[in-house]
């Protein structure tokens, strides 16, 4: 059974700093490539970063990018999520995906997420 299971969001202020985890399970980890994505009710789900499956290769968003830093442990089947100076338009439920790229199938994974509230 695959499972991908986000954790690690909560309540921080304004210009505080939260790091997610999602760890899979059940699936070729090493052979997906790794997206966030987030989503507030009545929008449209919004991409946040990604990293390829072997290497540091990663692209963001540019609302996050220079805040953010998307990061993978293949050891471990982990995805993290470093967000550092957070604003209240940060404030979602955070999303983990996962795409199959060796072999190329398109193979698509989503985890339920983690809610991220930014607020004073």
């Amino acid at each position: 059974q695959v499972t991908l299971v986000e954790s690690g969001g909560g309540l921080v202020q304004p210009g505080g700093s939260l790091r997610l985890s999602c760890v899979g399970s059940g699936f070729a980890f090493r052979d997906y490539t790794m997206s966030w994505y987030r989503q507030t009710p009545g929008k449209e789900r919004e991409w946040v970063a990604s990293i390829i499956s072997i290497g540091s290769g990663t692209t963001y968003a540019g609302s996050v990018k220079g805040r953010f830093t998307i990061s993978r442990d293949n050891a471990k089947n982990m995805l993290y999520l470093q967000m550092n100076s957070l604003k209240p338009e940060d404030a979602a439920v955070y999303l983990c995906k996962a795409v199959q790229i060796r072999p190329y199938t398109g193979l698509t994974y989503w985890g339920q997420g983690t809610q991220v509230t930014v607020s004073s």
